[in-house]
């Protein structure tokens, strides 16, 4: 994303339930925390941000089921991560330069959950309806 009006109208189309499932992807799941952060911190609460894209999955067609939808622990987990890379960063960084090194760090893999939590963990009914700590490191942030 090369803008940060880029990232807006992404954020913007979640929050009104439009934006296209198909551009619904990692980076996008990012730009969208770290505008949320920093334009609407009050959406990123744990049960507000569950709200709002429980909403926008179901707008898409996607259910929130137990093995499919809304996912708790990475939700939570990928709001820190990009809380983490936002407050590294001045109050005026443009937001797609925070992005981009967002998406450079190990965060930037979408496997990256995979040193902190054991699949069966971080793929269990617990962990997506509910925050589960991670169960072989610590989050480093």
């Amino acid at each position: 994303m090369s803008d940060d009006l880029h990232i807006e109208r992404l954020a913007t189309g979640l929050l009104a339930r439009t934006l296209p499932k198909a551009e619904w992807t990692h980076e996008a799941h990012f730009a969208a925390a770290l505008w949320l952060l920093r334009h609407r911190p009050d959406l990123t609460r744990a049960d507000e941000i569950r709200r709002l894209i429980s909403g926008y999955n179901e707008a898409t067609g996607t259910a929130n089921t137990d093995k499919g939808g809304y996912h708790h622990s990475i939700t939570l987990a990928s709001m820190r991560a990009a809380r983490h890379h936002l407050a590294s960063h001045g109050p005026e960084a443009p937001l797609h330069e925070v992005l981009r090194l967002l998406m450079a760090s190990p965060q930037g893999h979408p496997g990256w959950l995979a040193a902190f939590w054991r699949e069966e963990a971080l793929f269990s009914v617990a962990a997506r309806r509910t925050w589960v700590e991670p169960d072989l490191a610590p989050l480093p942030f």
